[in-house]
């Protein structure tokens, strides 16, 4: 099976400034550089899947600026279908990063449009784009009526409802209930309570996704199944959830299982950081292909 892959979320542009190191609180560090980078971690998921070769949609909103121009050129180049992509009447999502010499990341965020993406359209949207086995992906960079109408949407589609709870929120018990995937990093997941209460909620599955140290698959009754990342020099990991998340929609709507599909997103999620900006070193299928082999094999 190969189906598709529709990303409901944000569109933000990137101000990135790359530092020695973070600063602390009230504290000032100079000697950085600065950069403009598309990103929002829907568009970025969208990015991912559409340059892994997976036929991929992006419902979203962006301004009647520049910036939203700017973006929407972007993903159709990218080879994403951006038809559902709104203008809304505020500025476009703006996101001020702060990089580290590492790799390691500080990011606040301007939603602007994000919050204007309307709760009709994207139920609108859902049914025109996805059917049966087809993915639809969404994050927390909404609202909460546009994240809830995207999943009624799939489920009345007979799609897979993956959420990406980020930047972590509480969650309706419905909302939960009506995910076939959650996928929150290791802080996401303390802040919503842990795997346990979720999945007795009714979510189907959680991929716990950890950074240097690879992602946890939780299921339940079965034991957690532990994914070892591919070791990398990371210029920026701004962009490896959102490559993880791409990467895993489009496996799961080829039908793979899903640990197969999290040791596959774990490899585009390594190649990821290789470049600054969170799309910048997003991988294409025969780079992912040639790595997942090279990773360890899972702990359990």
């Amino acid at each position: 099976m190969s189906g598709r892959v529709v990303v409901v979320g944000s569109v933000n542009v990137d101000l990135v400034v790359s530092v020695p190191r973070l600063p602390g609180a009230g504290e000032t560090v100079t000697d950085g550089t600065f950069e403009v980078h598309d990103g929002g971690k829907g568009a970025n998921q969208a990015a991912a899947a559409a340059l892994l070769g997976s036929s991929t949609a992006l419902v979203a909103a962006v301004g009647p600026d520049e910036h939203g121009r700017r973006a929407r050129a972007a993903l159709a180049a990218a080879g994403v279908n951006v038809e559902r992509v709104a203008t809304g009447s505020t500025p476009t999502g703006v996101a001020a990063i702060l990089v580290a010499a590492g790799g390691e990341n500080l990011i606040a965020v301007a939603p602007g449009a994000n919050h204007e993406l309307d709760a009709g359209w994207v139920a609108d949207s859902v049914a025109a784009l996805a059917g049966p086995g087809d993915v639809v992906l969404a994050c927390l960079e909404i609202t909460e009526v546009a994240v809830q109408a995207a999943a009624m949407a799939a489920s009345s589609a007979g799609s897979i409802f993956v959420l990406n709870p980020a930047p972590a929120r509480p969650l309706a018990a419905a909302l939960v209930g009506a995910c076939a995937l959650l996928t929150p990093n290791q802080h996401e997941l303390a802040l919503l309570g842990g795997p346990g209460p979720l999945l007795a909620a009714g979510a189907g599955a959680l991929v716990e996704t950890r950074g240097a140290d690879g992602c946890v698959v939780h299921r339940p009754d079965r034991e957690p199944v532990a994914i070892a990342a591919f070791p990398v020099e990371a210029v920026d990991t701004t962009g490896a959830g959102d490559a993880f998340n791409g990467a895993l929609a489009v496996r799961l709507a080829e039908g793979a299982d899903l640990v197969e599909a999290a040791r596959w997103a774990s490899a585009a999620a390594a190649l990821a950081t290789r470049r600054l900006g969170a799309r910048a070193g997003l991988a294409r299928r025969p780079e992912v292909d040639a790595l997942v082999p090279k990773l360890g094999p899972n702990a359990r």
